[in-house]
């Protein structure tokens, strides 16, 4: 297999330990050892992987850090096993030297032993462990080891200095390269420091040593002295041996998926940058995880930028920007996107000179020979600079770089977007009030979860507008409250939101947030001096603007019934009350003018004794009470119900401009007549001629089942003409919080967060319960108020939703839910009462084999009803284990059976 076909070997450079370090394990003390001096990156990971989520910097006081520590055991122990080191190696190793002659200042000793301690720990609460730890042990272990030595062979001043610069130079580049900053793009601004501190250091030593003789000898001594120590230090930061070692497995095994590379030094391997610029041209989202493996683990960032550069100018054009993109998304440093633009060797540069001259006035001048600045001569650096931009905040900026690409694909839509998030600068309300933002780009859009932000931004400046105009008090309220909540969404959902504008659109919801607080007050609370009436409605269809919250199901059928051509045929099925009925209801309120949707409810048609023209009947009124055109005399359907129907639905096409949609609700109803005979098994190849008349027709089958569970001779015309069936499920939790808390705009109790989540448990997003629950709240909150007096927060806690579902009453007023959820278990597949009653007991569910016991059912018959229970939402399977899909119903079928809850 040529190399060009090979797939892209998926780095993994993260140290493969599978536990937590462990205190009385010697062997954990030396791979700590090793990670501070050769493979630092590996304290970040190892802290990341097994010390938890929590955050030191959040802890402000010293206090806070201490207990901060005292709770996260993984990260206390890891400074213990710091500590250990400080202070054992030093003192095991003077020891050692004192047996082979070397004469030890233990004093020294113990002094540089304290300051390793004080030091790391003193670092590690204010900088975080892993810098503590890094820096702690580096120093503590050099310094500790070689100042008994030193101090006792008497090495004099150059000795002390050697030491110092050998400690400080690894401890340093332990700090600073291994962990805190892990890039080489600061390599030459560190060697010219310390090549400069060395220089400055022997100068001052030179002319203070010399003041009393031979001045010019001390200096030049001392300046000799100061650039060795320069020197040194380099060398330290630099890590050639690092680099050395790695080299022939870098030439020997360049395919291999875990090859070995360099931690620790920020020298450029040789033939890098050609391997990753290969791994991208070969499969670019495998080859920027091993981009952020490098990044992660190594400092070889040098050949990284150069490789992703390179790859870059090559890419067409029309994927550029989604590749940039995809660069963005999550990469390990953010560096890496600015020097996809910017150039890395002039930046190197200038920050070595400063450094190098930083004390000569000119410094500024020399620094800006060199190109540093972010460059968009290019389409690929222009659109690296417009996501480096948005980045570091700076939106404005982000719109010229866009302007650039706005041509490409998605160029537009980024161009938009930086032009949008320069609101993030507004501090005043009126300053929101008066935000007009563009228009949103049309699909499909590279940034989809961000413009949904946007969105919901642009509704809290409308909200932001009542605010400042209305002049109702309730209406300013719920529009305050409307546009706190659409903030606080955006706020607990940062992560979906692209790295690159997160920043722009989390500050921007914080500063409205803090605006809207502010303005909390002058509105003031709404006086409730009458009882509430009850937006909730329970058992009838829901409709106007109470129907919320099936969006996505109007959503497939607007792209059926309008954006469709011809008109689909469909089936909504889903168990009882549902929200079947309520869709279908709503449904031409929701399409617009194009589509009417004729609603026909068959539980009302009777025995249909007289036939099938009988039921036409039925669906001609219903028909004609939409189109407004009469309907067919009843004996011309009676005596010759095809032809009169088919006569009658030619004219309907005739006089209409866009599409009929006849909804058959509880369809199950047309099996049973035909079952019963009082209409022929050819009504159902009749409807189906319906559908070829025209292609203005169509038909909605709404019930409990889909046709393919219905008996098979009688639908069997219409599998050909159907699509796939449309579930109309639970709802999902920000609709179950948007039917309870914002039933109308004029509703004036409200509902704690917690409470909407254990409402959300009890229902699982059931509509009918969920209306149920919400009805008896408000009666709860009337009746304590206006009936017994009490006075109250208009605010439901956990404690109101035990209240009403603790009360006998709730299962009485719900039996038409659950009885009709029990009685459909009769229907198909045996042995599924038996299977819920067997669950009923178990909160958390049972697996396959106890539930097989608890019923006594054979496999076949166990799996053929849990297959229609799960079909149904009744029962679901989650690792294994079967449960009551709804709390509430578990609970019904528990008390039902005799058990407590």
């Amino acid at each position: 297999m040529s190399q060009n076909h090979r797939p892209v070997p998926r780095l993994d450079l993260a140290p493969k330990l599978k536990r937590p370090l462990s205190l009385w394990n010697p062997l954990d003390y030396l791979g700590l050892l090793y990670w501070v001096f050769y493979f630092p990156q590996a304290l970040r990971w190892y802290v990341s992987t097994f010390g938890g989520e929590s955050n030191l910097q959040d802890a402000k006081t010293w206090r806070e850090r201490w207990e901060w520590l005292r709770q996260n055991s993984v990260q206390r122990q890891l400074i213990l096993q710091a500590l250990m080191l400080i202070i054992v190696i030093p003192v095991v190793s003077s020891r050692l030297f004192e047996e082979i002659g070397i004469s030890i200042d233990w004093l020294g000793v113990a002094w540089v032993v304290a300051w390793g301690v004080a030091l790391g720990v003193a670092w590690g609460v204010t900088s975080g462990v892993v810098s503590g730890v890094a820096f702690g042990v580096a120093w503590g272990v050099v310094s500790g080891v070689m100042s008994g030595a030193a101090s006792g062979a008497a090495f004099g001043v150059p000795s002390a200095l050697t030491l110092f610069g050998l400690a400080s130079g690894v401890a340093s580049n332990v700090a600073l390269f291994g962990v805190a900053s892990g890039v080489a793009s600061e390599v030459a601004s560190y060697v010219a420091f310390f090549v400069a501190l060395g220089v400055a250091l022997g100068v001052a030593l030179g002319v203070a040593s010399g003041v009393a003789s031979e001045v010019a000898s001390y200096v030049a001594f001392f300046v000799a002295l100061g650039v060795a120590l320069g020197v040194g230090l380099c060398v330290v930061s630099a890590h050639p041996i690092n680099w050395l070692f790695a080299l022939p497995f870098t030439l020997l095994q360049r395919q291999q998926k875990n090859r070995q590379f360099p931690h620790f030094t920020p020298l450029p391997l040789p033939s890098l940058s050609f391997q990753i610029a290969n791994w991208l041209r070969r499969d670019w989202e495998t080859g920027l995880h091993n981009i952020n493996q490098l990044l992660r683990f190594t400092l070889q960032f040098i050949p990284v930028v150069k490789a992703v550069n390179r790859v870059l100018a090559e890419i067409p054009k029309d994927q550029l920007i989604y590749r940039v993109a995809q660069l963005s998304e999550d990469p390990y440093d953010w560096k890496l996107v600015r020097f996809a633009s910017a150039s890395l060797s002039g930046v190197m540069k200038s920050e070595a000179v400063a450094w190098f001259f930083i004390l000569t006035p000119w410094r500024q001048q020399i620094k800006a020979f060199f190109q540093t600045e972010i460059r968009l001569n290019t389409p690929a650096r222009a659109s690296a600079a417009g996501f480096w931009y948005l980045h570091e905040q700076q939106p404005d900026k982000a719109t010229e770089a866009f302007a650039v690409v706005r041509e490409l694909l998605y160029g537009d839509e980024m161009f938009t977007l930086a032009q949008i998030l320069t609101f993030y600068q507004t501090r005043e309300l009126a300053e929101i009030t008066s935000l007009k933002l563009p228009s949103s780009p049309n699909p499909p859009l590279l940034r989809e979860t961000t413009w949904q932000a946007i969105a919901s931004l642009q509704r809290v400046i409308a909200d932001v507008q009542l605010v400042q105009y209305s002049v109702s008090r309730s209406v300013r309220s719920f529009a305050l409250n409307r546009a706190l909540g659409e903030l606080e969404t955006i706020l607990n959902s940062p992560d979906i939101i692209p790295q690159s504008e997160r920043n722009l659109i989390i500050q921007t919801a914080q500063k409205w947030q803090e605006i809207l607080l502010q303005v909390t007050g002058k509105i003031g609370d709404i006086s409730i001096t009458q009882p509430v009436s009850i937006p909730y409605i329970i058992g009838d269809p829901v409709q106007g603007n109470l129907f919320v919250g099936r969006e996505d199901i109007i959503r497939q059928l607007e792209e059926l019934w309008v954006k469709g051509n011809p008109l689909q045929s469909v089936a909504l099925y889903g168990h009882r009350r549902m929200g079947k009925t309520s869709i279908l209801l709503n449904a031409s309120n929701c399409l617009g003018s194009k589509v009417q949707v004729a609603y026909v409810n068959l539980l009302r048609v009777g025995d249909c004794s007289q036939g099938a023209g009988e039921l036409l009947i039925f669906i001609t009124d219903a028909i004609a009470k939409t189109v407004n055109i009469p309907p067919p005399a009843d004996r011309d359907l009676l005596d010759l119900p095809y032809l009169t129907f088919g006569r009658y639905i030619e004219q309907v096409i005739a006089n209409i401009e866009g599409g009929l949609i006849i909804a058959f609700d509880e369809f199950e109803k047309i099996e049973e007549l035909i079952e019963a005979g009082n209409i022929n098994q050819d009504f159902i190849g009749f409807l189906r001629g319906m559908l070829q008349m025209s292609s203005k027709v169509a038909f909605v089958f709404a019930g409990l089942h889909t046709l393919d569970e219905m008996t098979e001779d009688y639908f069997n015309p219409f599998f050909a003409s159907i699509i796939p069936p449309i579930r109309v499920g639970f709802l999902s939790l920000g609709a179950t919080r948007q039917v309870l808390a914002n039933p109308h705009d004029d509703f004036l109790l409200d509902y704690k967060p917690e409470a909407l989540d254990r409402i959300y448990e009890l229902t699982h997003g059931q509509p009918y319960l969920t209306q149920l629950v919400g009805f008896l709240l408000v009666r709860l909150y009337n009746d304590q108020v206006f009936e017994i007096g009490r006075p109250r927060d208009p605010m439901f806690t956990l404690e109101d939703v035990a209240t009403v579902i603790n009360d006998p009453e709730f299962f009485s007023r719900g039996r038409y839910y659950f009885t009709g959820v029990w009685g459909q278990a009769t229907q198909g597949a045996s042995g599924q009462q038996e299977i819920l009653k067997a669950l009923a007991p178990h909160l958390e569910g049972i697996n396959l084999d106890r539930l097989s016991q608890e019923t006594g059912m054979d496999e076949t018959s166990l799996q053929e009803a849990l297959k229609t229970l799960e079909r149904h939402d009744v029962v679901r399977e989650s690792d294994g284990c079967y449960s009551i899909t709804v709390e509430l119903f578990r609970r019904w079928v528990q008390i039902s059976l005799g058990g407590k809850e």
